[in-house]
C-alpha cells in the first residue's frame, strides 16, 4: 500500500470523566473507520484524562482508572491503529504519555521529553521526562509520535527524523491565545521543511475553567505548505491521505472555512468558554446584573450565543442613581435577546443595611464605602437567585477594571464566572459592535454613551481612570509586555498617569485573588499566567 489513511479526531474531552472521555473515543474510532476506512486514527495530548488533569493525577486510582480504560479500548480490537494521549506510571514515575493500540493492545508508546513550565503549564509538577523516539509502522509507511511542546523545542523532531520517520504525528492540548494558530502553523511548517517529512498537528476542543482549546487541527506537507483539517471551536473528524511514494499529504475530508476575523475569533472563544464551563459543571442556567452598560450587555449576549436564550436569566437593580436610559436600555436589549428579566430595586436593601450601620459608621464622611455598598446589595441578590435556583452567576468585569481593582470584593465580583475578565475596556467596544454585526441586539445608546458605574450622581470612568484608549495601551505594556514604569513612560505616556496606574495595578492583587476565573483570550491573563504576590515591598521603578 502506498497511501496512508489517517484521521485525526479533534474533540472536547471532560477532564476527569475517563468512561466518558473513552465512549467518545470509541465513537470517533468507529466513525473513522465506517466512513473512511482510516488506518490511524489519531486523538489529542492526554485524551482518556482530558487537559489539563493538574492534581486528579496524584491521586493513586487516577492510574487505576486510565489503566482499566486502556484495557476496555484494547477489547474493541479495531481494525486499525489508535494512536492516543493518557498519563501512565512506570517505576513510581509519571510520563505524558501516546500509545499506539493494535491488534487488541499496546504495541508502542512514547513519552512526552519536553515538559513546559511556564505560563499556563505546570507539567514538571506531574510529570518525568522522556527518552527516545517512538517510530512505528504502518501498511508500509514509518510513523513518529510526538507530544506538543516537542515540537516547540525540536529536538524530539530531529529524534525521529534520524530514525528514518515518513511522517511525524504530534498530539496537543494546546490554548488558545490571540494569534496562537499563527504561531502553530508557522513552527510546524519550519520542522517539516527540517525533517523534510509531513507533520499532522491534532488540537484538542473544548473549554477548561479559564482555558480555551481552540482545535484548528492541520497538517504541514514536507516543504511547509499548511492544509487545514478541522475547523475552530468545535469538535471534528478530518481524514487526510499520505502518499508514500511522493511523501505528500492530502485532504480527504473538505478544508474548513478560514476565520481571519480577529473579533470574530476572539468571541467564539468567549462563547465556547461559557457554554463548557457551564455545561461540564452542571448549571441549569445562568443569572447577571444587567445594569444598561456595555459590560453586561455584551456578557448577555455571550450568554444566549453559548446557552440559549432559555438557559438566561438577566436582572435589572435600580437605585436612586440608575438613570432611565440604563433601565430602557436593559429591558430592551432583553427583550432582543428573548431572555428572562426582572426588576429588582436596592433602595429598600440598601437602606435597611445603612439603617443598620448608622452607629457603626457614626461621625463619618461619605466615601466609597456607600457606593460599594450599592454593588454588594445586587451581589447579595444575584447568589441568593444562584442558590435558589441552581443558576451560575456571570460576573461582568473587564481586564481593565480587573487590573486597577475597579470593582468591588462582595459585590460585582461575586459570581462564578467573569466572561470579560481578560477582555480590555477598549476589545469589550468591539466585540459589541462585532456582534451587532450578526444581529443589533446590543442598543446603540450602550456602546456611545460615555462608561459609568452610576454609584453615585453624574458619575463618569474617567472621573477616577484615564481614557480607557490611554489606560489600555499602559496595561498592555505592564501587564503583558512586562515594561517598567520609565519604560512605559519613553513611549509618551504622561508620567503621572502610568505611576498611578501601575500602582492600582499592584495593590489590587488581593482583589484579583478573591475574583471569580475568567476566560482566557491574551497571553498574559491575570491567574494562571500572572502570579503575583499580595503582600510585597516592591516599588515602581526602573
Amino acid at each position: 500500500m502506498s497511501t496512508l489513511k489517517i484521521a485525526m479526531a479533534q474533540i472536547n474531552p471532560h477532564v476527569g470523566d475517563i468512561d466518558g472521555n473513552l465512549e467518545k473515543i470509541c465513537y470517533y474510532v468507529e466513525l473513522a473507520l465506517r466512513q473512511f476506512d482510516a488506518d490511524i486514527i489519531v486523538f489529542p495530548e492526554l485524551a482518556l484524562t482530558g487537559y489539563p488533569p493538574e492534581d486528579l493525577l496524584l491521586r493513586p486510582s487516577c492510574d487505576i482508572r486510565v489503566s482499566r480504560a486502556l484495557k476496555e479500548l484494547c477489547t474493541k480490537n479495531y481494525p486499525c491503529a489508535v494512536v492516543i494521549g493518557y498519563p501512565k506510571k512506570v517505576d513510581d514515575k509519571l510520563f505524558n504519555m501516546a500509545g499506539v493500540i493494535r491488534d487488541g493492545e499496546v504495541v508502542f508508546e512514547y513519552a512526552k521529553q519536553c515538559l513546559p513550565n511556564y505560563q499556563v503549564f505546570d507539567e514538571k509538577r506531574y510529570f518525568t521526562e522522556g527518552a527516545g523516539s517512538c517510530v512505528f509502522t504502518c501498511e508500509g509507511v514509518s510513523v513518529a509520535l510526538s507530544i506538543c511542546e516537542d515540537i516547540w523545542d525540536g529536538s524530539p523532531i530531529a529524534q525521529a527524523h534520524s530514525c528514518g520517520a515518513d511522517i511525524l504525528l504530534n498530539l496537543n492540548a494546546s490554548p488558545y491565545h490571540q494569534c496562537k494558530q499563527v504561531e502553530r502553523e508557522t513552527l510546524v511548517a519550519m520542522r517539516a521543511k527540517d525533517i523534510e517529512a509531513p507533520v499532522l498537528y491534532v488540537n484538542q476542543v473544548g473549554g477548561q475553567d479559564e482555558l480555551i482549546f481552540d482545535g484548528g487541527s492541520f497538517a504541514a506537507n514536507k516543504q511547509g505548505s499548511i492544509i487545514p483539517a478541522a475547523g475552530f471551536f468545535e469538535e471534528s473528524l478530518a481524514v487526510l491521505a499520505f502518499d508514500k511514494a511522493s511523501s505528500q499529504i492530502s485532504a480527504l475530508t473538505p478544508s474548513p472555512k478560514k476565520q481571519t476575523e480577529p473579533l470574530a475569533i476572539i468571541y467564539q472563544a468567549l462563547v465556547l468558554g461559557v457554554k463548557d464551563y457551564v455545561n461540564k459543571n452542571g448549571f441549569k442556567g445562568v443569572v447577571l446584573g444587567l445594569s444598561g452598560g456595555i459590560d453586561s450587555a455584551l456578557t448577555l449576549a455571550i450568554a444566549v450565543d453559548a446557552l440559549g436564550p432559555e438557559k438566561v436569566n438577566a436582572v435589572m437593580m435600580p437605585f436612586r442613581y440608575t438613570s432611565d436610559m440604563s433601565k430602557n436600555d436593559a429591558e430592551e436589549e432583553a427583550k432582543r435577546l428573548c431572555v428572562a428579566y426582572q426588576s429588582i430595586s436596592i433602595e429598600p436593601i440598601y437602606e435597611a443595611f445603612m439603617s443598620q450601620l448608622a452607629g457603626a459608621l457614626a461621625n463619618t464622611a461619605r466615601d466609597t464605602t456607600e457606593e460599594n455598598l450599592q454593588a454588594r446589595s445586587r451581589g447579595v441578590l444575584l447568589m441568593a437567585i444562584s442558590n435558589k435556583l441552581g443558576y451560575l452567576v456571570l460576573t461582568t468585569g473587564n481586564k481593565s477594571e480587573m487590573a486597577v481593582g475597579y470593582a468591588t470584593l462582595y459585590g460585582d465580583m461575586a459570581g462564578g464566572l467573569d466572561v470579560l475578565k481578560d477582555v480590555p475596556k477598549t476589545a469589550v467596544f468591539a466585540l459589541a459592535r462585532y456582534r451587532n454585526t450578526l444581529s443589533e441586539v446590543i442598543p446603540e445608546t450602550v456602546i456611545t454613551r460615555p462608561p459609568s458605574a452610576e454609584l453615585a450622581p453624574d458619575q463618569k470612568d474617567e472621573d477616577s481612570l484615564p481614557p480607557y484608549e490611554i489606560l489600555d495601551q499602559i496595561l498592555e505594556l505592564y501587564i503583558e509586555q512586562d515594561f517598567s514604569a520609565q519604560a512605559i513612560i519613553q513611549q509618551g505616556f504622561d508620567a503621572q498617569a502610568v505611576k498611578r496606574v501601575i500602582r492600582l495595578v499592584d495593590v489590587n492583587e488581593y482583589k484579583r485573588r478573591q475574583a471569580p476565573v475568567g476566560i482566557r483570550i491574551s497571553a498574559r491573563a491575570f491567574g494562571r499566567d500572572r502570579r503575583y504576590p499580595i503582600t510585597n515591598g516592591w516599588k515602581i521603578g526602573d
